[in-house]
């Protein structure tokens, strides 16, 4: 059914992980929590970033992003639990190799009901920072090539824009999916705890308020592997900025319902979009 032209309501969910560098019991954690799922006619279902390996080294990404190109295995697996537990699955990213030498993308892929592959996005902002937590400097960039595109794509006729971790600070990227449609954003996510505690819940509302759109929100949490800590406290946020559920710690699933009405009222009521004197224009100062 066309959400947007009927009268049903999506079931919206994230999945909080604890990822580590083995792919299969992470494809065995994601599937533990779908199981958990009740049956509803439409569900959307958002994984953490690096959700099939995360906690290694950051030149083991690139090796498994080498070693899954021929045969796209990592895809395949993602594509097999959208189908068997028929859910549009935002699979958060995985490494792919990239057309630059010893460089991979951190790609977000799109698999709807029937296992198809409807889109994908890789991540463009990437973590180049230091930080006061145990790994202390951080450089995405080393093995990463930045991607170049926007995506939005149609779920069951709700136009859903994506984004990965750090690009939540960058709000010119949200507006542009809110200007291209979008009435989900999803945030796949590995914050570290240091900087989830003091910003993660405070950008993922102003993202939401000022787009007015659904936020779901969802991330890595607790200590991995290699010693790094990951903050966790998955959402799924309204458009008007009120956190529907969240969950801190631990393993599990969220989930809320995607209304419509919802949220034209809220931009019926506040319609920012239509009031912007910035949009797609630039203003002249004396």
């Amino acid at each position: 059914m066309d959400l947007e032209h009927g009268s049903k309501v999506m079931q919206i969910c994230a999945i909080q992980m604890t990822s580590s560098t083995k792919v299969d019991d992470n494809i065995s954690d994601i599937e533990q929590q779908l199981l958990t799922l009740e049956q509803a006619e439409q569900q959307l279902v958002v994984l953490p970033e690096c959700c099939l390996f995360f906690g290694g080294k950051d030149l083991a990404q690139l090796t498994l992003a080498q070693e899954h190109q021929a045969k796209g295995s990592l895809r395949v697996k993602l594509a097999a639990l959208a189908k068997k537990y028929n859910v549009f699955l935002v699979a958060g990213s995985i490494p792919v190799l990239s057309n630059v030498a010893d460089k991979f993308t951190n790609t977000c892929f799109v698999f709807s009901p029937d296992g198809e592959e409807l889109t994908s996005y890789d991540k463009i902002h990437l973590f180049d920072v230091a930080v006061a937590d145990n790994e202390k400097n951080y450089c995405e960039s080393r093995y990463a090539k930045a991607g170049d595109h926007v995506s939005v794509v149609n779920v069951a006729g709700v136009k859903v824009g994506l984004s990965i971790c750090y690009d939540l600070r960058f709000p010119e990227l949200f507006r542009q999916l809110s200007q291209q449609g979008a009435k989900i954003i999803t945030v796949p996510s590995a914050f570290t705890r240091v900087t989830g505690a003091a910003h993660w819940q405070t950008l993922l509302q102003a993202r939401a308020i000022e787009n007015q759109v659904y936020i779901i929100a969802a991330g890595q949490e607790g200590v991995h592997l290699n010693g790094r800590e990951t903050w966790g406290h998955s959402m799924i946020i309204s458009p008007w900025g009120e956190i529907l559920t969240q969950l801190d710690t631990g393993k599990g699933i969220i989930c809320a319902k995607y209304q419509a009405e919802e949220l034209d009222k809220v931009r019926k009521a506040m319609p920012v979009a239509t009031h912007n004197r910035f949009k797609n224009k630039l203003m002249s100062y004396e």
